[in-house]
């Protein structure tokens, strides 16, 4: 098999593999535990921290934009590929940069990354609704990116010790 395809199949089971934990995580309402609309923990976005510290992040971020826009196509709702996508690429960005920072922890990037997801589906919101008063909605979400954050985080840190990987790069 050539890299290139051995690289697509990687990508696509990976992308599969977000969706369905998008999917399923969907199907459990955590607002029942905290009282924050459209709350969720993010698992999905423990592939893409995986394919971020595994593969390159060409790759990692193609698999986020494919499971945002097929997610949004399974669901049926393609109004929330706005929000999705504005917090999945801003959250995507500052755990690639703060990747590349000595000192921290995986485990503080997964926190940063919740944090700039929930702050770019307000901003998708803001320029959805035309509106500054969702602004208000973004500290208790701040909050709950503290949670969220550390749950993901944890899991990755787990996830990225037990899963073995090739001793190249993206192999």
């Amino acid at each position: 098999m050539t890299s290139s395809v051995r690289a697509l199949t990687r990508c696509a089971v990976l992308t599969a593999l977000a969706l369905a934990i998008s999917v399923c995580e969907g199907l459990v309402p955590l607002s029942v535990l905290l009282p924050l609309p459209g709350l969720r923990l993010g698992l999905a976005n423990l592939v893409t921290v995986f394919a971020l510290c595994r593969l390159s992040p060409k790759e990692a971020l193609g698999i986020l934009v494919a499971r945002c826009l097929l997610g949004a196509n399974l669901g049926g709702n393609l109004s929330a590929l706005a929000f999705s996508l504005t917090g999945g690429v801003l959250a995507f960005a500052v755990m690639w940069l703060l990747l590349r920072l000595p000192g921290l922890s995986l485990f503080g990037v997964c926190v940063a990354g919740a944090a700039a997801h929930n702050t770019g589906q307000i901003l998708a919101a803001m320029a959805v609704l035309a509106s500054p008063a969702i602004a208000v909605y973004l500290a208790p979400l701040l909050v709950a990116s503290l949670f969220t954050g550390a749950v993901t985080g944890g899991a990755s840190i787990l996830l990225l010790r037990r899963v073995p990987w090739g001793s190249e790069r993206g192999m």
